[in-house]
């Protein structure tokens, strides 16, 4: 297996291509659009580099993963679908967290909450071939209810779950998040085999470390990490974890990033203008 990272430096975002050198069959994990907030202007660098690389290696793509319906950047699943093909895969509690938000941009005719925007919807449990490699679904929720972590041979891809054990744990103050759901989801990946490689989504490079990094094992999070490291209780967590949210302002891009994500990367319908609107809540957050 080959592990291949992008870091997207604007939203910290870290995009995975994992190879099976094999059959020269990849999976595209967490895949950023880009957008421009002040203009409302997406673009796709950040995906093209991608796509570059596939192309470049003369891989075929099987599958777009996503492990959640991320609040701090658009995806680039549709996108790179219409570009690379792949099947899009996001976790079946999708339908959950596309019912709140249906109701926060009051989202009517043309959208149906109930997960068929994407290709797959998966369960923990649940496997994704990637040429002879196998990924194992975990569900492992608590930052949001769709949260998925993919175990491929010895990496876990953990989405928001974990992040670089000197910078802790996600948020769980998002609409069915849950800090007592995340301790456990967090607990359930740090039992697997201490040589486990944990490759997360996002870093924001804690305090003091001079570069950003996105990879660290098992055995590093369970000794060092500030919130979940051994020793630190379920209690003691989400006192510390629902204080600690208390403190955090909304991410930058998460109401444009919601009203494409859970479409699964696709922007809203052009209204009779031909154009598509993004819709901004009123005091309702």
């Amino acid at each position: 297996m080959h592990i291949q990272p992008f870091f997207d430096k604007a939203t910290f975002t870290v995009t995975y291509v994992v190879v099976d050198p094999s059959t020269k069959a990849c999976a595209i994990i967490d895949p950023v659009l880009d957008f421009d907030a002040p203009s409302g202007r997406t673009s796709q660098a950040s995906a093209d580099l991608v796509v570059a690389y596939v192309r470049d290696q003369g891989l075929r793509v099987e599958w777009i993963l996503e492990t959640h319906a991320h609040a701090d950047h658009l995806s680039a699943g549709a996108y790179l679908k219409s570009v690379v093909g792949g099947k899009l895969a996001i976790g079946a509690h999708i339908a959950e967290v596309q019912k709140t938000f249906a109701k926060l941009f009051n989202l009517k005719a043309g959208f149906t909450p109930d997960g068929t925007q994407f290709d797959k919807l998966l369960k923990g449990g649940d496997t994704v071939d990637i040429g002879n490699l196998k990924a194992v679904v975990m569900h492992t929720p608590g930052h949001t209810p769709a949260c998925l972590t993919y175990l491929v041979q010895d990496a876990a891809f953990v989405g928001d779950t974990l992040f670089m054990p000197d910078y802790g744990s996600a948020r769980a103050d998002f609409p069915g998040g849950d800090a007592r759901t995340l301790y456990r989801s967090m607990r359930q990946i740090l039992a697997l085999s201490e040589t486990t490689r944990i490759f997360t989504c996002h870093d924001y490079k804690a305090p003091g470390r001079p570069d950003f990094a996105w990879e660290s094992t098992v055995e590093e999070q369970r000794r060092n990490n500030i919130h979940v490291r051994d020793g630190i209780s379920e209690d003691a967590f989400v006192a510390m974890r629902t204080a600690r949210d208390k403190t955090l302002g909304m991410p930058h891009l998460i109401l444009p990033s919601i009203q494409v994500n859970i479409r699964a990367g696709a922007l809203p319908p052009p209204e009779d203008n031909g154009v598509s609107y993004l819709k901004l809540p009123i005091n309702a957050l």
